[in-house]
């Protein structure tokens, strides 16, 4: 195989792989550094006995993500405050033009699933990802992970349970989401406290990430009046030192602050029955790196 074509069909696949591994890992540096360990694989593998590309290449993605999330578990005990996933723009554009299938790939990667994904072993993230997010079939996944299928089958149901039962019960229509979040930032950047607790559920939680290196509550916030006013004192201490613009993160809007240049807050909220249910504040500098890109 030639290498111009052993590297355009690493790059026509590459997308999905960093998805997996995003996915499995939450952070996307973590990704990037297994897919490109995936290409290095790739590229120096004899490919006499590659029947199969992309089968070969989750597999090998899927591993060494295995791997890595057992070698970073440690590091995430020892965070400082609320861990949340590193944001990441997402744009499925015309690649996923399915509405079913959007809907499927926006949820897999949204903030409330990655934060469950957390209490699952890697085998059964790994299950869970290939499966739920990308329809692999349980026989290709076994061969992935090395397990039987009818391993794979139980790691699957175990999953999905935990995911079921951790997984807030939010709404995920993207229209009424926007709509809330610019009435989220007016009532915010208009410094009106009553207009801002109107738009909270009375037990609304806060999950602040700024892994103690910028201003940020240390510990879930929870209920309207606290929620409300912390965010009221915030928007009052920062106006006029942040612009914001919409983004599309981890598959819904969010609220991208800039200062001086450079991006330094990412808000973003969960809704149901109209009314904001959890509010997800990002200051960790060293997670929105994927957002300036």
């Amino acid at each position: 195989m030639a290498i111009d074509t052993v590297t355009d069909l690493f790059e026509e696949l590459r997308p999905m792989l960093t998805g997996v591994a995003y996915r499995m890992l939450g952070r996307a540096a973590d990704a990037e550094d297994v897919v490109q360990e995936a290409w290095l694989r790739w590229f120096a593998a004899d490919r006499d006995d590659v029947r199969e590309p992309r089968a070969y290449l989750v597999r090998v993605t899927t591993r060494l993500a295995v791997d890595r999330l057992r070698q970073i578990r440690s590091r995430r005990e020892a965070y400082v405050g609320p861990w949340l996933p590193e944001p990441v723009v997402t744009d499925f554009g015309p690649a996923v033009p399915d509405t079913a299938e959007r809907a499927l790939l926006a949820d897999s990667v949204s903030l409330a699933v990655l934060v469950v994904l957390e209490s699952l072993s890697p085998l059964e993230r790994a299950v869970f990802v290939l499966r739920e997010a990308f329809g692999f079939p349980f026989a290709e996944i076994a061969a992935a992970l090395d397990r039987t299928e009818a391993a794979v089958r139980q790691l699957a149901g175990r999953a999905r349970k935990h995911v079921d039962e951790g997984r807030p019960r939010y709404d995920v229509d993207p229209a009424e989401r926007r709509d809330l979040t610019e009435r989220f930032l007016a009532a915010a950047a208009g410094g009106d406290l009553a207009d801002l607790m109107a738009l909270l559920a009375p037990d609304v939680r806060l999950v602040g990430d700024s892994g103690g290196k910028a201003k940020g509550p240390l510990r879930i916030m929870e209920s309207a009046d606290k929620v409300g006013r912390f965010l009221y004192a915030v928007s009052r201490a920062e106006a006029g030192d942040l612009t914001y613009r919409f983004e599309e993160i981890n598959g819904a809007p969010a609220l991208v602050g800039h200062a001086g240049g450079k991006v330094s807050v990412v808000f973003q909220i969960e809704i149901a029955d109209g009314a904001v249910q959890c509010v997800y504040l990002m200051r960790n500098p060293d997670k929105l790196q994927a957002v300036r890109a």
